[in-house]
């Protein structure tokens, strides 16, 4: 695997997916449970934050803010709660700059470190970075846009 293709080709999903869909279709509930657009990418920027606390840590970093709240649970809900009252604007610029600097810090990270087995002890001890990046990155990634095309199918946009 080679993990920055893979962050790169979810992120391209995310942007096809949401591609030219007119702002006021961002707020419409129910496109994942109760969740509207604008909700599926401020939890996708949440993870997005995520990542980038995973790989500062891996750099050396002690400060992990929003890795400390994925571990302590509700990571989800609460996070997206959080970003309530950014705007659509907001919300996605967030996602790009938390996905950018993802880019940038994987760039940094040797390739053997991503592919040590249990680097992240929390997520499996059978698992490397890349492994998760596959699984939680660009398995979510899809799954989300998934949710938004048939979000659009349905309103023909």
């Amino acid at each position: 695997m080679n993990a920055l293709d893979i962050l790169k080709y979810g992120h391209f999903t995310v942007v096809g997916g949401v591609k030219e869909l007119p702002e006021a279709d961002w707020e419409t509930d129910g496109v994942c449970g109760i969740w509207s657009v604008k909700q599926i990418m401020a939890h996708l920027a949440s993870y997005e934050q995520l990542l980038v606390d995973i790989l500062k840590q891996q750099l050396g970093s002690i400060e992990t803010p929003a890795l400390d709240r994925f571990l302590a649970g509700d990571f989800n809900d609460g996070e997206v709660n959080a970003r309530q009252k950014l705007s659509v604007a907001q919300t996605w610029a967030e996602y790009e700059a938390a996905q950018a600097e993802t880019m940038t810090l994987m760039a940094q990270l040797p390739e053997t470190r991503r592919r040590e087995n249990g680097i992240l002890p929390w997520y499996g001890a059978e698992y490397d970075l890349e492994d998760f990046i596959a699984y939680m990155y660009y398995g979510h990634k899809r799954e989300h846009t998934a949710q938004i095309a048939v979000f659009r199918d349905m309103i023909k946009r």
